[in-house]
């Protein structure tokens, strides 16, 4: 009697509206899942179009392409004899679900619906889709002209239902309906599936892996069975980087885990797993039996064919492994390297280009780029020809092989410092020491001359020159004074990517790297096109401190010891007049606030919701032992009133890894308005009479003690 079943997952590497590519993806995921012994095989979620299509999705040729793709696996000789269980739009009775379409053999077994859309954060599914919300019912479909030519069907089951092999039950969800408080797999679970299925397309978030792979495991701890997840992975072509992480779970315990972050186009995991196993395992959980004994039950969908063989007595099993987690610093190394990497290859340029002003956001940027590097040579050493195509592509050389990071980075990164008469050596020093170390191709540019010219333009039209505020400005000129040099800096660095590769001789353009990290952007402290502009951001999703531990991981790890210097200075900007050649400008003095503080205000703001009255109640218990309610107060109101001030930057903001559950990102994670009253009148009156009623009773209090 057969019992032991293998089964594959996969994540891959899709690219949106990539056809031929996502199609050569699928196909060779199948062959390497046969080639493993699997009997059926799962794959990311809309893994034919690609998931982050967006607003494609309202287009007819994105549906005709993908039944073209389908057409295509369907007439595979390599999707013979292997249940293959993909993920494509389907427009069915004229409103269009994101499905999952299952087939065996040149038939189509199943299409089965999402049922709960992800719409929160960066998921706008309900833009696109309708979720099927027919629990257990099922429909004919009438598929197009093309599949059914090849499937001799005139019409498929469409709808909520599971598959009956001869062997076990498979039941499938689909990503966002494992998060929700009644998951599909409680009540399949209940009617006796054995098999769960979740093609998923899940981003990276820092610290959130465990999150998901715990769903996974309680999912069967509870209920008993086999979870089979698979997730997208890479930059698709948007700010998110899908980050892997297939997986196998049976009875509470991982059996196999993907990678998180692998620059491999197509990973594909397996598991040899005995269905006699579950069934002991629910043998004794008797709620369990109960409500199965009353469950209105799935329909089901026979299929004549069998996950396991007959003789499979000395066919060893998987057994539980136990997760390995990144730490957040591995994550930050690792995740926004990937996505470099993506964007590089897919955009088709010579590399990047990064203004490196040595403190520790454009030190950070450098050391993701090295990063990259050093996974790309470590791919490339195990043999990844489609690596290796691809750097060669990048340094237009065909007889290139990279053999260490820092000969790579001085392809494929310029970084260059651009100095003022504001800069310090000290910065200057740090700048070319990082360089150094990494091997980027270094270049050190003075802005003095621009600068100047820009002033004697203004001179010549007004007949007035602006002052700083040390040299007895005001606070308006001495705005606009940095303001120039900041947005100099990001127009020579939009030249020197254009042409930097030219005058050395090469062909091609780089990519500018931007450096503004989570908090500075969640206060608006940047100038608006300033360096912070540019192509792609790696770091804008990440907040000052967890890059500061990044930087101390980068000297443990990568040896890179001239960043002892940059983790060790106090952040500046630069841009106010040194005093007797030392900086005298700081960033938190001028924000008013400390990183710490902004990253506290941006989880309030964003995670728990808060708007200024209930930030200021959360914080006066949370800061009770440092800060009276009337600095408690101060602080919130300050913060507010230069967040509401600067929010404007948020909608020019430069596309960045998305990696923070609080950034401020205004393209489709936080919709707000970017024209405040930023006066708060009514919100900050009530946190005064609070404020003044906590002050009160504190005052009571004393008397009596004292009375």
């Amino acid at each position: 009697m057969g019992r032991k079943v293998t089964v594959a997952t996969c994540a891959l590497n899709q690219w949106a509206l990539d056809f031929d590519g996502n199609l050569e993806r699928i196909l060779r995921s199948i062959e390497i899942a046969k080639q493993k012994g699997a009997k059926y095989r799962l794959g990311p979620e809309l893994e034919i179009c690609g998931y982050g299509c967006s607003d494609h999705y309202y287009e007819s040729d994105t549906l005709l392409h993908s039944f073209q793709v389908l057409a295509k696996l369907l007439e595979s000789p390599v999707t013979q004899d292997i249940i293959c269980d993909v993920g494509m739009p389907v427009m069915h009775r004229n409103v269009r679900y994101n499905c999952r379409v299952i087939f065996l053999n040149k038939k189509i077994l199943l299409i089965r619906p999402k049922m709960a859309l992800a719409n929160t954060g960066n998921y706008r599914e309900m833009r696109w889709f309708t979720p099927w919300s027919r629990s257990r019912h099922v429909e004919e479909y009438f598929p197009p002209r093309m599949i059914q030519e090849i499937t001799v069907q005139e019409s498929v089951p469409f709808g909520d239902a599971v598959l009956a092999t001869l062997d076990t039950c498979i039941g499938s969800e689909i990503c966002e309906e494992l998060w929700t408080p009644v998951s599909p797999h409680i009540e399949m679970g209940i009617d006796g599936v054995e098999i769960f299925t979740n093609s998923s397309a899940s981003h990276h978030v820092l610290r959130k892996a465990n999150t998901r792979v715990e769903l996974v495991n309680f999912a069967t701890a509870k209920n008993g069975g086999i979870y089979v997840m698979a997730n997208q992975k890479g930059c698709d072509g948007d700010r998110l980087y899908y980050d892997g992480c297939a997986m196998i779970s049976m009875n509470g315990d991982t059996v196999a885990q993907g990678l998180q972050f692998s620059l491999d186009d197509v990973e594909v995991l397996t598991a040899t797993l005995d269905l006699e196993d579950v069934r002991s395992y629910r043998a004794e959980i008797s709620s369990r039996n109960l409500a199965g004994s009353r469950v209105t039950p799935y329909h089901r969908i026979k299929v004549n064919f069998a996950l396991s063989c007959f003789d499979d007595v000395c066919t060893p099993v998987s057994e539980p492994i136990q997760w390995r987690y990144h730490s957040p610093e591995e994550e930050i190394s690792l995740g926004p390297a990937c996505w470099l990497w993506d964007y590089l290859r897919r955009s088709k340029q010579g590399g990047f280009l990064l203004p490196l002003s040595g403190g520790v956001d454009s030190s950070s940027a450098a050391c993701v780029v090295y990063s990259m590097c050093l996974q790309v040579c470590h791919a490339v050493q195990n043999g990844n020809q489609s690596v290796l195509d691809d750097v060669r592509k990048i340094v237009n050389d065909e007889a290139y092989t990279p053999k260490e990071p820092q000969e790579l980075c001085g392809r494929v990164l310029t970084t260059c410092y651009m100095a003022s008469e504001n800069s310090s050596q000290e910065t200057c020093n740090r700048a070319k020491c990082l360089a150094e170390e990494i091997g980027s191709y270094h270049i050190n540019i003075n802005i003095d001359g621009a600068v100047k010219a820009v002033w004697s333009i203004f001179n010549a039209v007004t007949g007035r020159l602006p002052q700083y505020k040390v040299h007895g400005g005001s606070a308006t000129e001495n705005m606009a004074l940095q303001n120039v040099q900041a947005r100099i800096r990001m127009v020579l660095a939009y030249l020197f990517a254009q042409l930097c590769l030219w005058s050395r001789g090469m062909p091609g353009g780089l990519l500018v790297l931007g450096t503004s990290n989570v908090d500075e952007s969640l206060r608006g402290y940047f100038t608006k096109y300033d360096c912070s502009s540019a192509d792609i951001n790696p770091i804008g999703g990440i907040r000052k401190t967890d890059l500061i531990s990044f930087i101390q991981y980068c000297i443990d790890n990568f040896h890179l010891t001239s960043l002892r210097s940059v983790v060790s200075a106090p952040p500046t900007a630069e841009l106010e007049p040194l005093k007797k050649g030392e900086v005298t400008q700081l960033d938190e003095e001028d924000m008013g606030m400390t990183y710490a503080e902004l990253s506290v205000y941006g989880k309030l703001r964003k995670i728990a919701k808060s708007g200024p009255y209930t930030m200021f109640c959360k914080l006066i218990t949370m800061w009770k032992d440092i800060c009276t309610p009337r600095e408690v107060a101060s602080k919130v109101k300050h913060f507010f009133q230069m967040y509401s001030i600067n929010r404007h930057k948020m909608t020019i903001l430069t596309p960045s890894y998305h990696a923070a559950d609080y950034s401020p990102d205004d393209n489709r994670f936080d919709l707000r308005p970017f024209l405040y009253n930023t006066a708060w009148s009514w919100q900050f009156r009530c946190i005064d009479e609070q404020v003044s009623k906590v002050e009160s009773k504190e005052v009571n209090s004393k008397l009596e003690e004292v009375a």
